[in-house]
């Protein structure tokens, strides 16, 4: 499937960079915030972004997104079943 999105012809010069590398770049970065918001798993992210799985795992750093996304409740769960 296709999407179109009109976007300026400044926005490409004023972030130095080319239609496509932009239109990646989208696609990274919403990925990044949806795995972020625990909108979609780290696989489905990395499908979304056009990347391999560890590919994803390093754009995250770029982003500064954890790798673990777990909230409290999830983490104290995690960690009584260690203990």
């Amino acid at each position: 499937m296709n999407i179109t999105i009109d976007l300026p012809e400044s926005i490409f010069s004023a972030l130095r960079k080319a239609p496509d590398e932009f239109v990646q770049e989208m696609r990274v970065a919403a990925a990044a915030k949806w795995y972020e918001l625990g909108e979609v798993s780290q696989g489905k992210a990395a499908e979304i972004a056009g990347l391999s799985r560890s590919d994803f795992l390093q754009a995250l750093a770029r982003y500064q997104v954890s790798v673990l996304q777990y909230s409290a409740e999830e983490l104290a769960e995690e960690m009584q079943d260690v203990c």
